[in-house]
């Protein structure tokens, strides 16, 4: 016997719009009507969660949560009080969600509950919100840019953007915490296009409020996505996003983001400066001219930290080239550059710190001082081979 045998279940959400939309199914979330925390804890599930009463399945670790009403109790996504008693329909648990293409249900028999008519929308490709209940949280701004980022063909319904720019006007947003944001952000900026995510803040007039110092633009917005469509990683892509930003550092903080990604987009800006130095141009005083440079770009992967993270240093070169290929006309000349560095960083790395340490008389700073000179020669070295004839 089922722990959920006699029990009226449903599967909602996302699992059901992703099934409709021909995608895969992601986990499961479940709905229970008519039932109460006592007969969930009494069948073995077990409680989570503080708000409301949600469970997990003994044996599948799915939740199942009971259908619940909220009610607005206070600013902010936190603000609300839940009633999950047996007179709870599954119409009214539906109504509460966020927009109609979530608020679906399946019976166990397989029979679709689509009281919003959010099949309709997605033929339609359209996100519509479920109800006015909509403006009580301003989370659900975020989690609609995040969908747009995702569900690439979807238009935001009128009524809805104009609901999202109320919320704004009045305040509403202005209870997001950093937390939220960057997590809705971060999920966004792993989908298709990310650059429909911080439009849909910008048309809503939330930009400026969750990202205040985030300076956002078209071409941005295309190294934004071209970072995706080359699957880079979270931290890359975020370095991306933020390449143009003169206060990426106080953007970062605000969003408490983790320090990899405020590295990186410290560090992209800081690659992005000196890449140029990269091929040599071709100069008269040829060893005074590699010297110069040898020393400037040992600096430079100093500063980046490349002998410790050299694998940062590529991913860092590959944010560089995302936030330039927009010229077109120039992409052979930044893939140059990029493959110049490559080959710097590889003689830089080849340096033998142990052996020119045995060659070396004196203490500890004489030490210091013949490594970074050895590794300056390798570098001026390298430099001579790939500088133009």
């Amino acid at each position: 016997m089922s722990v959920t045998d006699g029990l009226d279940v449903y599967v909602v959400g996302g699992a059901v719009r992703d099934e409709l939309l021909g995608l895969p199914q992601g986990d499961r979330d479940w709905v229970v009507v008519g039932a109460s925390p006592q007969e969930m804890i009494r069948r073995g599930f077990q409680p989570v969660g503080d708000d409301f009463p949600v469970f997990l399945h003994p044996q599948t670790k799915e939740e199942y949560a009971l259908a619940r009403t909220e009610r607005k109790a206070g600013r902010g996504y936190k603000g609300f009080t839940f009633h999950t008693g047996p007179d709870v329909t599954l119409e009214e648990d539906l109504k509460r969600r966020d927009l109609t293409i979530n608020a679906m249900a399946r019976r166990s028999d397989g029979t679709l509950v689509d009281p919003l008519r959010g099949r309709d929308d997605l033929e339609r490709r359209v996100f519509r919100h479920a109800s006015d209940a909509f403006t009580e949280d301003p989370v659900r701004i975020l989690r609609l840019a995040r969908f747009a980022a995702r569900f690439t063909d979807f238009a935001l319904a009128g009524d809805t953007l104009q609901l999202c720019r109320d919320m704004v006007s009045s305040g509403e947003v202005d209870a997001l915490v950093p937390e939220r944001v960057w997590k809705e952000m971060s999920r966004g900026l792993m989908n298709e296009k990310p650059s429909r995510m911080f439009a849909v803040l910008q048309d809503t007039n939330a930009l400026a409020v969750v990202m205040p110092q985030l300076e956002w633009n078209p071409e941005v917005a295309r190294a934004t996505d071209l970072s995706a469509a080359r699957i880079l990683s979270l931290p890359s892509r975020y370095g991306v996003a933020l390449s143009q930003t003169r206060e990426h550092a106080a953007l970062s903080t605000h969003l408490k983001v983790p320090a990899e990604c405020a590295d990186y987009a410290r560090l992209t800006q800081v690659l992005s400066e000196r890449l140029d130095m990269l091929p040599l141009p071709p100069s008269p005083t040829q060893q005074a001219h590699l010297l110069s440079r040898a020393q400037y770009v040992l600096e430079t992967l100093e500063v980046t930290d490349s002998l410790r993270k050299p694998a940062r240093f590529r991913d860092l070169l590959g944010v560089v080239l995302c936030t330039r290929h927009s010229a077109a006309e120039n992409l052979q000349a930044e893939i140059t550059r990029v493959e110049s560095w490559t080959e710097v960083l590889d003689c830089y790395l080849q340096v033998d710190a142990g052996a020119v340490a045995r060659q070396t008389e004196g203490g500890a700073n004489r030490i210091k001082e013949a490594v970074r000179a050895a590794r300056l020669d390798a570098i001026a070295a390298c430099l001579g081979k790939i500088a133009p004839g």
